[in-house]
């Protein structure tokens, strides 16, 4: 469930990128949940081309996925087949991201790839004879750049970077059939019901993984006769609605061309071992950073999975082998290596024949939290409520406000204010005891409960990040009249006011970054 203040950033986002009627089709499936081109209609009081437009759009920028669902019919009738759309919150919250996207591309596979990955998120989806012609007109290099583009898209695909798009609108059978199916299965089955209509939709549209990044040769000839034709795709410019109905045929053969689109999840994936690594150097030391480094480095292809609570089990050998390859790890033993393993909290294995090590990701990202949450508290509430909810932190249990006293130091009277604002403010758990003896006392005991605090945390980062955007869109506006003129005449007055408004972009677009650091420690993480 997504909360308040991320539904409101997410339309925000949209309205910013694709305008207001494509936000208020977007708001409608946020909050209704998955909806039938005519609820989606009745909703937005908007008319049927509108909204079908609208969803388009959304579905070609990967926002929006559309899958059919068979409903038996009355009496005597066929079953028919109704088209549902459902919104996807965490690709639309990836617009976020997009400048961390391009510099890792940028760092690992140079600038042609940069700019063709560029294109594929300012295009959301293009086909390859679209990504090498977009690619011709931007570098103006004419036919000789072809190869180029060629070598530099199977560059970001075999990095991971590009994936195939999932299938339009998969087919659901009735959840009915689907029980009575899984029953005669068994038990097993049985379990693959738990996953909700939206998961079990995302599942039927993804690409098989042998196909996920396989990229099929195309005849040279069919590249060549893209130069006779007028494409719908120029610089800076979004493709046309009709593509994504027609799904990109190829008039050369007269098929159907594969779309490719950025893939989210490598990206996140990296940015989450990135995290982890950061916060093992701080918190342990930088020997176990460059192992831990080294650990996520060999398993990372090996995930099956985006939250991946272990790293894939690797080999003593690996591991050395991947960490002297590593800026500081040039120097570093067995016995290093191991020493390191143990800080991050590996067992050391009972044979040596088969000495593999996995790391605890969980525990780190759950380290990582805790510790954001500690500093909100410390610069919000001060530092005698940091030493309280450190100590409930640590406890992870009730605790009784004389001993939450008596462990931190702080006048009884002065840590029932801090509690009682740290629980007006969702950050901890009361609970009032009563003990009848022969004089009946009261005693407020005192909790924090990590998920509800995750989520309270979340929501506050999701409204912060709003306001974010919000003041960085009124000063560009306060300002747009210089914005439009030349630069040559940005002298004097007007020269100041553009440094200035520049200088102000710069540090908020900077907080909004590290604010999504934080966002992506508690939602993606």
């Amino acid at each position: 469930m997504v909360s308040p203040h991320g539904i409101k950033l997410a339309v925000y986002l949209i309205s910013s990128y694709f305008g207001d009627l494509n936000a208020k089709v977007c708001d409608c499936l946020l909050r209704r949940g998955t909806q039938t081109l005519y609820q989606v209609v009745s909703s937005t009081e908007l008319s049927r081309t509108n909204v079908k437009n609208c969803l388009l759009v959304l579905i070609h920028h990967n926002c929006v996925q559309a899958f059919a669902l068979r409903q038996p019919g009355g009496f005597g009738d066929e079953p028919k087949v109704i088209t549902q759309y459902m919104a996807l919150f965490d690709n639309i919250i990836h617009k976020l991201r997009f400048p961390k996207f391009i510099e890792i591309v940028s760092e690992e596979l140079g600038k042609e790839c940069e700019e063709i990955f560029e294109g594929l998120l300012q295009h959301g989806r293009l086909s390859l004879t679209e990504i090498i012609e977009r690619y011709k007109e931007t570098s103006k290099q004419g036919d000789s750049s072809a190869d180029a583009a060629r070598d530099s898209f199977n560059s970001l695909v075999n990095a991971r970077f590009v994936e195939r798009c999932p299938a339009p609108d998969p087919l659901l059978e009735p959840p009915a059939a689907e029980e009575t199916a899984a029953k005669k299965r068994g038990a097993k089955s049985a379990k693959i019901q738990a996953q909700t209509m939206e998961q079990q939709a995302l599942a039927a549209a993804a690409p098989m993984e042998s196909m996920r990044f396989l990229v099929e040769d195309i005849l040279n000839d069919s590249v060549e006769r893209t130069d006779k034709r007028t494409t719908d795709v120029k610089c800076g410019m979004k493709r046309k609605h009709d593509d994504v109905e027609s799904n990109t045929k190829d008039p050369g053969t007269g098929g159907k061309e594969v779309l490719w689109r950025a893939n989210f999840e490598e990206f996140i994936r990296r940015l989450r071992h990135k995290a982890c690594v950061a916060n093992v150097k701080v918190r342990v030391n930088n020997d176990a950073a460059i192992v831990l480094a080294a650990t996520l480095e060999l398993s990372r292809h090996s995930e099956t999975k985006l939250r991946m609570d272990n790293s894939v089990p690797q080999s003593i050998n690996a591991i050395y082998d991947e960490v002297i390859k590593r800026e500081g790890g040039l120097g570093m033993d067995l016995e290093r290596i191991r020493a390191s393993l143990d800080d991050l909290g590996c067992e050391a294995p009972l044979m040596e024949i088969d000495e593999t090590y996995s790391v605890d990701l969980k525990n780190i990202i759950e380290q990582a939290r805790i510790e954001e949450v500690e500093s909100i508290v410390l610069k919000r509430y001060g530092r005698e409520a940091y030493r309280m909810f450190r100590l409930l932190s640590k406890a992870d249990r009730l605790v009784e406000t004389d001993k939450i006293s008596d462990t931190t130091f702080v006048e009884k009277k002065d840590a029932v204010k801090i509690l009682f604002k740290l629980w007006k403010d969702d950050y901890l758990e009361m609970k009032k005891v009563i003990a009848r003896a022969a004089k009946q006392s009261e005693f407020i005991l005192w909790k924090i409960n990590k998920q509800s605090l995750w989520e309270h945390i979340l929501d506050e980062m999701y409204h912060a990040a709003l306001n974010l955007r919000l003041r960085i869109t009124h000063e560009k506006e306060q300002e747009k009249e210089i914005l439009q003129m030349p630069k040559e005449k940005l002298v004097g007055e007007l020269g100041n006011k553009y440094m200035r408004l520049r200088k102000v972009c710069i540090v908020l677009e900077s907080s909004l970054m590290n604010l999504d650091d934080s966002l992506m420690l508690f939602h993606d993480f």
